[in-house]
């Protein structure tokens, strides 16, 4: 221990710390209180209601993949989890891999049967700076080899942002503003939607979290 730079020492700490000490959300009344004030971007719950809505979730609570992260549908790409973020991936049994999707310069509706639907890419304007709304992010853990056929698990999911410009910290996540996602709360916005309906069901959220989701759902 003597040979330990105290410096290198107060970094492992601090990656310990964040570590495991994600908070969870579990349900919307959990959501809404994230959402109430600033502490999230606005566009992390178009993000999130457009997750539930895209993935499957089986009679056993087991989310499945219905994309292909390692082709880039959505503008999906490998996260490597570098600064320790989220749980060390498993080193033993089936294959882990953590994928992040948001980023709004990487979608291409035009050309892309799996691209962000308009209402997620569209009139964002009206909300914030671009720097601003393309900060917010989802983060999904997949538990085996990827593949549209085969139906793979995602056992994680998470909402975070970056870093605002201004702080200097580069592309990092901000630890401070990431949120454990649960197959419950996934199960009950997707409930939402249903009872809602398609159309009608963004204006009610915006209603329900008094947040200007664009009404445009198409």
């Amino acid at each position: 221990m003597s040979g330990r730079h105290p410096i290198g020492s107060l970094v492992l700490i601090l990656a310990l710390t964040f570590v495991g000490a994600v908070k969870e959300l579990n349900s919307i009344k959990d959501l809404k209180k994230i959402t109430s004030g600033d502490s999230v971007p606005r566009h992390s719950l178009v993000l999130l209601y457009w997750f539930a809505n895209t993935i499957e979730i089986d009679n056993n609570g087991v989310i499945l993949l219905t994309f292909e992260p390692n082709n880039g549908d959505y503008g999906t790409h490998h996260y490597g989890n570098y600064e320790g973020l989220l749980d060390p991936l498993p080193r033993r049994g089936v294959p882990h891999r953590y994928y992040t999707l948001g980023n709004l310069n990487q979608m291409d509706n035009q050309n892309s049967a799996y691209a962000f639907p308009a209402y997620v890419t569209q009139n964002l304007h009206n909300w914030m700076e671009y720097e601003e709304r393309n900060r917010a992010r989802i983060i999904f853990r997949v538990s085996g080899n990827t593949g549209r056929q085969a139906g793979q698990r995602i056992d994680q999911v998470y909402i975070t942002q970056h870093f605002e410009s201004n702080l200097g910290q580069g592309t990092r996540y901000d630890p401070a503003h990431t949120y454990s996602i649960t197959t419950d709360l996934l199960r009950e916005i997707r409930e939402f939607t249903v009872r809602e309906n398609q159309r009608n069901s963004l204006p009610q959220l915006r209603a329900r979290f008094g947040r200007n989701i664009d009404d445009s759902h198409t």
